[in-house]
């Protein structure tokens, strides 16, 4: 067990849990058993204390939900072949109604020794990749506007009813050029297929491009400030940490990608996490409310990024978009309680980022109003 024993989620009284779970002393890894034990937590956006129960549980027995992953993928040898004065894709045309896209300056210097800027465009699940070359005095929303248009006018490409970008900098030039091409610009930090392309082509083109200069490197820095009031409407009425066989979390998953239940997910292949074994467990949040699907409704619009648990604060945050942080749920500070929050972080880290966030009715529902498939990791340094 990554974990040590969770709690389940009660607001107010204790409760027998009727919820699946795992335990050390369970010989079989993916079995799923009702324990019967007792068991009591905090409630998600106050303070009340919570009582910790010898166990952890693992969500949604019943949900039917599909596998999100399409397997690793490479970048295609055109992408790395550097002729600055042409545009370089794969031989496909876009046909995913979500692109991921970054447009900002690359640590290669050209013949005036000012820093080439790239257009760099992928589907989510890195079936189709651009990427476009531009001059440092060419960086403006009518140049960007002008590519796109470009790429949707070829006969048989299909324009995105949305586009994912991380760089809040590059916002007022990528939202303007979308919305003057009627797409919906969304910032976000779910950009993992982009991220993995990125940190691929660091090493295995900008570090090989004929100018390269490693002094030439903008470090990118994401500015997070302190998490903010949680809104009313994102309030869940309690919560518990939890975790998942990553085999049992993609079955768990289908009902996203099949838009049965909200959520979201991505292809652990393209973000460069194909080698995660299928018996690692996945930590995760489980947050309950009486309006488990209004919850989860809003919590959809959010562009969920990260949940951390912070010790220093005694709370979960929720992060969402590219800089918003959300003070989720807090928990009386305590050793035990705090050594549960570095415990479940550490979790996380032994899953290489990966964890999940659930909204459920109750602990005794059959299957969840929300899911969503989450990554904490570092963004490209360039």
């Amino acid at each position: 067990m990554l974990l040590p024993p969770r709690t389940a989620v009660q607001d107010v009284a204790t409760a027998t849990c009727k919820l699946p779970c795992t335990s050390a002393d369970n010989s079989t890894p993916n079995q799923k058993f009702f324990c019967g034990q007792r068991c009591q937590n905090t409630p998600i956006g106050c303070g009340r204390p919570g009582r910790r129960a010898q166990h952890s549980h693992v969500l949604l027995c019943k949900a039917e939900i599909a596998e999100a992953d399409v397997g690793p993928s490479t970048v295609p040898e055109a992408i790395s072949e550097m002729d600055f004065e042409t545009e370089n894709s794969t031989a496909s045309l876009p046909s995913s109604d979500t692109w991921e896209l970054d447009f900002s300056s690359r640590p290669i210097l050209d013949s005036r020794g000012k820093k080439r800027w790239e257009l760099l465009i992928c589907s989510p699940d890195r079936s189709w990749i651009y990427s476009k070359w531009f001059p440092n005095n060419k960086i403006n929303s009518t140049q960007l506007k002008a590519a796109l248009a470009d790429i949707i006018s070829q006969e048989g490409a299909q324009a995105p009813q949305r586009v994912r970008f991380f760089r809040g900098q590059m916002q007022t030039i990528i939202s303007r050029a979308l919305t003057d091409l009627d797409i919906k610009p969304v910032p976000s930090r779910r950009c993992f297929a982009l991220i993995g392309l990125l940190e691929e082509r660091i090493e295995g083109v900008y570090r090989q491009a004929p100018g390269y200069s490693e002094k030439a490197t903008s470090l990118f820095v994401l500015d997070l400030g302190p998490p903010q009031d949680l809104p009313d409407a994102l309030r869940g009425e309690s919560w518990l940490f939890v975790q998942l066989p990553l085999s049992t979390l993609r079955e768990e998953l289908r009902s996203v990608t099949s838009r049965a239940i909200f959520g979201d997910t991505f292809s652990l292949g393209t973000a460069g996490l194909s080698d995660l074994s299928e018996d690692t467990l996945i930590p995760g949040i489980a947050v309950y409310s009486r309006r488990a699907t209004p919850l989860a409704a809003w919590t959809s619009g959010l562009e969920v990024a990260n949940v951390v648990a912070d010790a220093d604060r005694a709370c979960l945050v929720l992060e969402t978009g590219v800089n918003q942080r959300w003070r989720y749920g807090n928990y009386r500070r305590s050793a035990e309680n705090t050594a549960d929050a570095r415990a479940w972080e550490a979790a996380k880290v032994a899953a290489r980022g990966v964890h999940f966030l659930a909204v459920q009715k109750n602990e005794d529902a059959e299957e969840s109003a929300g899911l969503w498939l989450l990554q904490s990791r570092q963004l490209p340094k360039i």
